[in-house]
């Protein structure tokens, strides 16, 4: 007797509604395909990827041995140890003057996981979630899996990629939940000022339930002095939910270590959320981070000014191509060129470009050097190249970039 076996449907359609909303993280996309291509023997640059080319400082790795020698192997409380939560509440007082207590502190498996939770924890289907125009790939998109409205603010190139108060004002209805804001910015580096800040803090106020998810990420890769806090002003603390961790300032992306400080009621929701889908985060990274945190800040200071240094030079080396606006970043490591001079125009083979994905995939082909087209970040006509890596990588990059830009027509 033959058995009826039903066989699954080798198909999308069969993946549920909430995933087939989501789009694809583009960045990690373009560093797929630059990996492809190296694999294959291809001397590709890679300027796509958000993550320092700086190892992980000693001191800090000692950290991380010496916890896997005392045996720090097992499950980690879901909001991270005590230690390091206390840690980062000294942290917040000693560098942002911010009084937070570890119950105000949850640790989670990045900084990525901590706008997620936030996202996840605040958001009902139907809230309108307000992001400025350049933005993170992945904010939208948490909305979204959350079942909210993500509402864009355009804020281009003419006005350093910063969203005003009276934009801000403009697009809050009594459906509006929540404002996503990034500085130092990825993708374009700008930062807020205080008084910038303090603008867009008087307009959350005047609105009942609004809160704002500051990530502050990218906080110790700044070029313009002290970084500022949108959770400093009065009021504002109890609602701001401020997103930070390790990756960006020690050069600890693969250690997965982030954090939010927000109001506690934020705090047990999100702790709630992340106990039934991941628990607490790698124990001993979190040892590793107490001990970031904890001992001396030089290496953050020794790679900001190796970042500044490079920021430098690829502004230099960028405003030399002919047909690309620049303007000049002022904390992450991120250039965000307007390069819409070139849509329109055909490659050597007859093919036209017709937006800035069309142009990055070019340069990746015919340039061999990975950027990311800013369509994906929201704002068409730019497209990013991040500048975490080598000065002789960005000398050649750049001269790639400018010799394929020139032979457009």
């Amino acid at each position: 007797m033959q058995l009826n076996i039903l066989r699954p449907k080798k198909n999308m359609a069969q993946l549920s509604d909430r995933l087939q909303r989501l789009a694809p993280s583009a960045t990690l996309a373009m560093s797929q395909k630059s990996s492809e291509m190296k694999a294959q023997g291809i001397d590709v640059i890679n300027m796509s990827v958000g993550e320092p080319d700086f190892n992980t400082p000693d001191h800090i790795k000692q950290a991380a041995k010496l916890a896997i020698d005392e045996n720090y192997s097992r499950y980690s409380p879901v909001p991270g140890y005590p230690d390091l939560r206390q840690a980062i509440a000294r942290k917040l007082e000693r560098e942002n003057h911010l009084h937070y207590t570890p119950a105000e502190i949850l640790v989670s498996n990045g900084a990525k996981q901590s706008v997620c939770n936030t996202v996840m924890a605040l958001i009902n289907p139907g809230d309108e979630v307000i992001i400025p125009a350049p933005y993170w790939v992945s904010y939208p998109q948490m909305v979204l899996l959350a079942g909210g409205k993500p509402v864009i603010v355009e804020a281009g190139f003419d006005q350093n990629f910063k969203m005003t108060p009276e934009q801000l004002e403009a697009a809050i209805t009594p459906k509006t939940r929540l404002l996503i804001l990034c500085s130092p910015s990825n993708p374009t580096g700008s930062v807020y000022s205080k008084a910038e800040l303090e603008g867009l803090a008087k307009v959350i106020l005047s609105h009942e339930d609004l809160f704002v998810l500051a990530d502050e990420i990218y906080e110790h890769i700044n070029y313009v002095g002290k970084h500022e806090s949108i959770a400093q002003f009065p009021g504002m603390k109890e609602r701001s939910i401020i997103v930070n961790g390790v990756s960006k300032a020690y050069a600890m992306t693969g250690w997965r270590i982030g954090y939010i400080a927000a109001p506690e009621w934020i705090v047990k929701g999100c702790n709630k959320l992340q106990g039934q889908y991941t628990s607490g985060p790698c124990s001993v990274s979190q040892k590793a981070a107490e001990f970031a945190y904890t001992s001396s800040q030089e290496c953050v200071e020794e790679m900001r000014k190796a970042f500044e240094r490079r920021r430098d030079l690829i502004v230099k080396l960028a405003k030399d191509i002919s047909g690309l606006e620049v303007n000049v970043p002022e904390g992450a490591f991120y250039l965000f060129p307007k390069c819409s001079s070139f849509y329109g125009k055909k490659t050597p083979d007859g093919e036209t470009i017709g937006n800035s994905t069309d142009l990055a995939m070019y340069l990746l082909e015919k340039g061999h050097v990975a950027t990311v087209g800013g369509d994906a970040f929201g704002d068409p006509d730019c497209f990013r190249m991040s500048y975490a890596t080598s000065d002789e990588n960005i000398t050649e990059a750049m001269r790639r970039i400018k010799d394929a830009l020139s032979v457009l027509r």
